[in-house]
């Protein structure tokens, strides 16, 4: 029988592909007939998932262990049928390994080379009963033929969901992922060294060409057919041979997106559950390798299908930290609970605005901690801004549900901190809306509402609709009219200082001190802090100059007293005024001890004119 025994790649014959329905076991008496021994009859039939084989015994047991230990032990020396019960592969296998006993020859495939293992080893074709045997074909081609290709390799692993464990057991579905991973990673470092060029000056550097465009990624296509068991170790296999991240997303965005799409169709939402936790499970923990969208697409999938917790505070966590490229529609997530609840998710939300401010931040409270806002790890200014527009867009959106109540409401209001805010239009309009939809609220609630805005960060035509909105509580149109006089006062101001002969640099720093609110709203509270301690230092420079006009009244009134008192001696009246001289003068100095030298001396020279001036009255 030797002689007979099949190459490692066989010709492949087509007669079992059958056309018509026909049943197990006639189809598989038909092949049969056509390449057993004609002219020697059946001694024995082997039964498989009701398929009967009618063959000989003694090509069977000269290959395979198992058979010959079943014909050995049975009681029936003459036994002429045998049940091979849960042979991996079927039918179709098994006939392949009985053309294998009889020499007949066909082609070993990465279509059937998983098969094959597994019933070479279910039926002991090892080298212990046959040189040369099914087991050690198998073997060689697959780490010969198939390992070096990773399509042929995705094949294999496709073949092997149905030979699990069987098919773990034996190395196959090991050898195989080990192999995809390696060619993966041996793809694109070839890729990268086909994008080294030199430049003008010799030095070697890597070409500015698209990542996408780099061809070491044409395996994301062919990884999206296997199951996720196996997908899922494929993906941790790349993560340990250095595959880039940007690639592992690419992947599992392409996996997501056909899969997730294939369940919903068909409404297996256990398994559809199974997948989002596992990708959700693979996605690399660098940031910005997969789209935000995709990121809230999977959280809407996770709220659906109720996943685990750990699973949605993962993309909880993961969209908090890159929340500024978020859109309006991103937020919106739908609510699936029961009736009578909001429409959209609040407090997933909320979660991911807490996640947003306090990413990479600590609990330390310290005073130094406070203005440290810019720190690498906080968001950045830009950053808050966008995220502060998101917030209030969302708020205007989520505003005229009247399920929505006002914890609710305020829970993501307050979620962002004070300084985020630039304006408070958007924050206005949103309350405004809920005001409307919810016209049921006491004076209490609505008070609670009007304090989340700072009225002096309303711009000229929010401020004009909020002194008339009758919504509002009467104290907070009180303090829109009290500001907008302020606003009007402060520009009455300016316009007088430029009237006077100031030079423009202190005409600009009286028109920032004046409208110190709105510009402190767009600082961060470390430069505010800063503002605020160059305008206390500006407001004492303008005190000591107040109080150098008091002191000029101070002389007038002391001329006009002496003019009263013509009828004394112009010797008491010099004396006099040089007291008050020296008690204003102690005054002011008492009260401006941090004036400057200049207003001293200016002070002592009006003093000297006003006795002159006095005398002259005399």
């Amino acid at each position: 029988m030797d002689k007979h025994h099949p190459h490692l790649l066989l010709q492949h014959h087509q007669h079992h592909h059958h056309h018509q329905k026909l049943s197990l076991a006639k189809s598989s008496r038909q092949s049969c007939s056509e390449w057993i021994f004609r002219d020697v009859p059946s001694d024995i039939t082997i039964e498989v998932n009701g398929g009967n084989f009618p063959l000989h015994k003694f090509p069977l047991v000269s290959r395979s262990g198992r058979i010959r230990r079943v014909v050995a032990e049975h009681r029936d020396p003459d036994i002429s049928k045998v049940e091979l019960l849960n042979l991996p592969g079927g039918a179709e296998t098994f006939e392949l390994a009985a053309k294998f006993c009889y020499g007949i020859n066909f082609e070993i495939t990465s279509s059937n080379v998983a098969q094959l293992l597994c019933v070479s080893d279910y039926l002991e074709m090892t080298e212990e009963y046959s040189k040369d045997n099914l087991a050690s074909r198998t073997e060689e081609y697959l780490d010969s033929i198939v390992c070096k290709s990773l399509e042929m390799c995705v094949e294999v692993l496709k073949q092997s969901e149905n030979l699990l464990p069987l098919a773990d057991e034996l190395n196959i579905i090991t050898r195989c992922i080990d192999a995809i991973a390696s060619k993966a990673c041996a793809e694109q470092i070839a890729s990268s060294f086909s994008r080294l060029e030199y430049s003008s000056s010799g030095r070697l550097h890597m070409s500015r060409q698209a990542k996408s465009s780099d061809g070491g990624d044409w395996w994301i296509e062919d990884l999206s057919v296997l199951r996720i068991d196996l997908y899922q170790r494929v993906m941790n296999a790349m993560k340990c041979r250095g595959v880039r991240p940007e690639s592992i997303g690419a992947s599992l965005v392409s996996y997501a997106e056909r899969e997730l799409t294939k369940r919903s169709e068909t409404g297996h939402h256990e398994h559809e559950q199974a997948i989002v936790e596992t990708i959700v499970a693979l996605l690399p923990v660098e940031k910005l390798v997969v789209p935000i969208s995709f990121l809230f697409g999977l959280l809407r999938r996770a709220v659906m299908l109720d996943t685990s917790v750990s699973c949605r505070l993962d993309l909880e966590r993961r969209i908090g930290s890159q929340l500024d490229m978020a859109t309006l529609d991103d937020l919106l997530i739908p609510s699936f609970r029961h009736a009578g609840d909001t429409l959209f998710e609040i407090d997933t939300v909320h979660r991911i605005l807490v996640n947003f401010s306090q990413q990479g931040g600590d609990d330390s409270e310290d005073e130094e901690s406070v203005f440290e806002c810019d720190s690498p790890h906080s968001p950045s200014q830009s950053a808050m801004f966008k995220v502060a527009k998101l917030v209030d867009s969302y708020l205007a959106e989520i505003a005229p549900d009247t399920n929505l109540d006002l914890p609710k409401f305020l829970l993501i209001a307050e979620a962002l901190p004070l300084h985020a805010r630039t304006l408070h239009d958007g924050l206005y309009r949103a309350i405004d809306l809920y005001l409307k939809a919810h016209q049921g609220l006491s004076d209490s609630d609505k008070k609670k509402l009007s304090k989340l805005i700072d009225f002096q960060k309303l711009s000229q035509e929010a401020g004009a609709h909020a002194a008339q909105n009758e919504r509002l509580p009467l104290q907070s149109i009180v303090q829109v009219l009290y500001f907008e006089q302020l606003k009007l006062r402060s520009s009455l101001c300016t316009s007088y200082s430029d009237e006077e002969t100031k030079p423009k640099q202190q005409q600009q720093q009286q028109s920032w001190r004046i409208n110190s609110g709105a510009l402190s709203a767009a600082m961060s509270p470390k430069d505010n802090y800063a503002s605020l301690r160059r305008e206390n230092r500006e407001l004492k420079l303008e005190l000591a100059r107040l109080r150098m006009r008091l002191n000029d009244l101070e002389k007038e009134h002391i001329c006009m007293k002496r003019d009263m008192q013509r009828s004394h001696s112009r010797k008491f009246m010099s004396s006099f005024s040089k007291k008050m001289g020296k008690l204003s003068f102690f005054g002011h100095h008492s009260s401006s001890r941090g004036s400057s030298s200049p207003s001293k001396q200016s002070f002592r020279t009006d003093s000297k004119v006003m006795e002159r001036t006095c005398a002259s009255m005399d």
